[in-house]
């Protein structure tokens, strides 16, 4: 049998097993067990059992479940709703400071919760009603909330990026790093969207006041005294403390990644039982739950993924497919387009940990040896794959939001996520222009260089 005829029956067969409705994990160890069995020595089915244990046995990837386990802390606690009646006063000047607000609350609770499905319930539970009742548009609201739970496996800790740093065998604390610079440069460009979007429905409001002088909530000002701004601190700064922690043990060389992940679920943990007296079992044992059950999960679909990947390097269909791809001798640009439209295309279908895992023994070797660097491109991915958390026919934050808030048409969610999909667009085209936005912090604090 031809490479070619394989590679084609490999890739046809993997996606009549997904389109089948199984399972991610599930799907691909029967894809991976099916083409060991007819194409592989016998014995390889012996040791099926091993080899999954053997690629989860990393000491990084350990440390995706304390990281979810101190999500699952941060996340299920009031410390959402808290930090973002916060910025909500601290911000109420600003024009759409409550949009901008929201974007912010989900940018700093992604940081410490690590979770995109996870930001966007415990912002947008309060941010979407609030925003609401102040005569934000149901789309506008909700497209906020959506694109700033985005973030969440873009800004450290991101598993999403411990995965990348796993297969693409890159510092993990290189790559959160350079995740900063563009989640920082995201964060700007979607707060300045949601300023001119507030003007907008603003003046349109108004418009219609003059007219009708009909009342609209958006035209309603509130303001806040400096003793209100102050008495919204309290609960809020011990988990700005315990984020700037993480980060100083992290980039600090204090504690290795999983060492950090274990002190900030055991600190969070210890934060919740302290503010919001979460210490009994009835009150832990939904946060131990969910965290046990989507560790699991995460895991199963790892080391499936791994398998699936090493029957694709055993039977040279990876190796294959990137020089194939060398072979095209298309421009370096050209090949990122090609692959990013790939990425694009594979997140209407997959979610990130998938098209990661499935993807980089392909995509990675011509990268490198078109001369990018595999930090920086790991950023641009990352982004590419948030704006398949937020468009058809998957987007896993649009049905966390209609989730939320049921009343909201799916159409007005879709049309109110659609600019900042645009938004993510432009942001990857900046760092193609300016990769510097990307790797300068790696450089600075690491001492390495640019290229």
């Amino acid at each position: 049998m031809s490479m070619l005829t394989l590679g084609v029956l490999f890739i046809g067969f993997t996606l009549l097993v997904m389109f089948s409705g199984m399972s991610i994990a599930f799907a691909l160890g029967t894809v991976a067990i099916v083409f060991m069995y007819f194409f592989m020595p016998a014995a390889s089915l012996d040791t099926v059992a091993q080899n999954v244990y053997e690629e989860m046995a990393s000491i990084t990837l350990v440390s995706i479940p304390l990281f979810i386990l101190k999500g699952a802390a941060i996340g299920r606690s009031r410390a959402g709703k808290d930090l973002y009646d916060a910025l909500h006063v601290w911000l109420g000047k600003v024009p759409g400071g409550l949009g901008v607000a929201n974007i912010f609350a989900c940018a700093l609770f992604a940081a410490m919760a690590g979770s995109s499905p996870a930001t966007c319930s415990a912002i947008g539970s309060a941010g979407i009603p609030e925003m609401r009742k102040r005569g934000y548009s149901p789309g506008f609201a909700a497209g906020l909330i959506a694109a700033g739970g985005t973030l969440g496996i873009l800004l450290p800790p991101s598993i999403t990026m411990i995965l990348y740093s796993v297969a693409a065998e890159q510092s993990l604390g290189r790559l959160f790093l350079a995740a900063i610079g563009p989640g920082i440069l995201l964060v700007s460009m979607f707060s300045v969207y949601a300023v001119i979007r507030f003007r907008k429905e603003y003046d349109s409001a108004l418009r219609v006041f003059e007219v009708n002088k009909t009342d609209h909530p958006i035209l309603v000002r509130q303001t806040y005294t400096m003793q209100q701004k102050i008495s919204a601190l309290p609960r809020v700064l011990p988990f700005l403390i315990l984020l700037i922690g993480v980060m100083i043990a992290l980039y600090g060389g204090y504690a290795t990644p999983a060492e950090t992940a274990g002190l900030g679920a055991v600190f969070a943990f210890v934060l919740i039982a302290v503010i919001y007296k979460m210490w009994r079992i009835k009150d832990l044992y939904p946060l131990l739950d969910v965290s046990i059950k989507e560790s699991v999960m995460l895991m199963f679909i790892i080391g499936m993924s791994l398998l699936f990947a090493n029957v694709m390097s055993y039977l040279h269909i990876s190796q294959s497919a990137a020089q194939a791809i060398v072979d095209l001798h298309a421009s370096r640009w050209v090949l990122l387009f090609a692959i990013l439209l790939m990425v694009i295309v594979l997140g209407f279908f997959l979610p990130p940990v998938s098209i990661i895992l499935m993807t980089a023994p392909i995509i990675l070797p011509p990268l490198r040896d078109a001369g990018f660097d595999l930090i920086w491109f790991g950023v641009v991915m990352t982004i590419i794959m948030e704006t398949g958390l937020i468009h058809p026919p998957v987007g896993l934050n649009i049905f966390v939001i209609k989730n939320i808030a049921p009343d909201i048409n799916l159409s007005e969610i879709i049309w109110g996520v659609m600019p900042f999909v645009i938004i993510m667009f432009v942001a990857v085209i900046l760092l193609c222009f300016v990769p510097e936005i990307a790797m300068g912090l790696p450089a600075l604090v690491m001492g390495l260089s640019l290229g």
